[in-house]
């Protein structure tokens, strides 16, 4: 008996420590490159790109600047393109050491396997996540979850929040919170929420949605859409209790630097990696 008490105490000290250790985790900074044609662009709204430079430059950049990670969003991925793209994967994990993730018309696990084999450390996928969920769980099972990352963008129509696919354009059924609830559960190992409303506004970022997924999944929630100075940042992370937050324009057309970024991030009370 005195044995078994022992050993309750001490998976309840552990679980403690885990939970500490989540509590502790530094807040991450990620700049996000869109690619379209073979260069890295910006809009409003999901619309109205204009050309922001080099992917694998940016890349080289924003690593040596203190970026965490990076995402790559193919906006336009093609068969075509396929090649291009695993050509800009395999560059810019030659110039740098930060975690970096792909995304953009990956269907399927071999898709997956050849970005991976190529140089990326995560893939996001999106609209195919939402035509066929069991993807997540078969990448999931071959590569770990720690490789899958859901992105979903949403926006509020009649107070709702409902997922859109193809960049925005399509519209679907489903609801931003109970699409997030069942990534998690098919094996998602991230979840990257884009508010479409917020988008290149700069108004900041869709805290009490980030909020609300925060408190439904029990995997980190990326913040995405809406960066527009450092005080959203901080929002992102007090109010929105994200996990990390992501931007663009602001990094891209040098509004925020990073390492200013982060040591204001600090002086807030957030962990984070300087």
């Amino acid at each position: 008996m005195q044995r078994f008490t022992k050993f309750c105490v001490a998976l309840r000290i552990f679980a403690n420590l885990c939970e500490t250790t989540k509590k502790m985790l530094a807040k991450r900074i990620i700049p996000c490159l869109d690619i379209k044609n073979g260069r890295t662009v910006k809009g409003v709204n999901f619309v109205d790109l204009r050309d922001a430079g080099d992917p694998v430059e940016l890349a080289e950049i924003y690593s040596a600047e203190g970026a965490d990670e990076l995402v790559f969003l193919d906006i336009s991925a093609t068969e075509e393109r396929r090649k291009t793209l695993v050509n800009m994967v395999r560059s810019v994990a030659e110039k740098i050491n930060i975690p970096f993730t792909v995304g953009g018309g990956i269907s399927s696990v071999e898709d997956v396997d050849i970005l991976l084999n190529n140089g990326a450390d995560k893939v996001s996928i999106n609209s195919s996540a939402v035509k066929n969920p069991q993807l997540i769980n078969d990448l999931a099972q071959k590569f770990g979850s720690q490789c899958v990352v859901v992105a979903i963008d949403a926006k509020q129509i009649d107070g709702q929040w409902i997922v859109h696919l193809v960049g925005g354009k399509v519209p679907t059924e489903l609801n931003l919170f109970d699409w997030a609830v069942e990534v998690a559960e098919r094996g998602a190992g991230e979840i990257l929420f884009t508010s479409m409303d917020n988008d290149g506004t700069k108004n900041g970022f869709a805290n009490e949605a980030l909020a609300k997924l925060s408190e439904l999944v029990n995997i980190p929630i990326i913040a995405s859409g809406g960066a527009g100075n450092i005080q959203h940042f901080v929002d992102s992370f007090k109010k929105g209790k994200a996990d990390a937050a992501l931007a663009a324009s602001v990094f891209h057309f040098k509004e925020i630097e990073i390492k200013a970024l982060k040591q204001e991030i600090k002086k807030n009370g957030i962990e984070v990696r300087l």
